[in-house]
């Protein structure tokens, strides 16, 4: 797994990439707190790069959707491929999660 991020005014935007599963979540879970910490209360996760997500990525995703509903932040996703939007589908994340088709919508809607 790999990130990039990147700010678009006070929008911070995080580009995930490769797989997030049990070796690499703890290590997630931690980048995304220290930028919340930071003080970001809007949030965007680019997916189209991320290949593969185990329980314990899902779980670090509603971590950060429960942290920014502290703060009454806003927190969206997009890119997800097909497989990964299943499983969201599966585990019931699609309703929890506010999944948008691509940047230029995340970006209209936070």
């Amino acid at each position: 797994m790999n990130l990039e991020i990147e700010s678009v005014n006070d929008v911070k935007i995080v580009v995930v990439q490769g797989r997030l599963d049990t070796t690499n979540a703890g290590e997630f879970e931690q980048q995304m707190t220290e930028i919340l910490n930071g003080g970001c209360t809007r949030l965007i996760l680019d997916c189209t790069a991320l290949n593969y997500i185990s329980s314990s990525g899902l779980r670090v995703f509603l971590v950060i959707q429960k942290k920014m509903k502290l703060v009454n932040g806003q927190f969206r996703l997009f890119g997800l491929q097909p497989a990964i939007r299943e499983i969201f589908d599966i585990a019931g994340f699609s309703v929890i999660l506010t999944i948008l088709p691509d940047r230029d919508f995340a970006l209209k809607s936070i």
